[in-house]
């Protein structure tokens, strides 16, 4: 779990300059990488969600 964590924390730092860029240079290039950025923020979240539902379910059970 800590390792979805860091990619999580990674994948957020990684589009920092990407954001800067897009809102205050106007790079319309980088809008795109956020835009990609941010879907895959989207997926990887769901996937941790869904994991992290999987496990309480199986707590549950037991």
């Amino acid at each position: 779990m800590a390792n979805n964590f860091s990619k999580l924390k990674d994948l957020v730092m990684s589009l920092e300059s990407d954001f800067e860029k897009f809102y205050d240079k106007g790079n319309a290039a980088a809008g795109t990488r956020v835009r990609k950025g941010m879907q895959d923020l989207k997926n990887m979240a769901q996937d941790i969600r869904k994991e992290v539902q999987d496990m309480k379910n199986s707590e549950a059970a037991q």
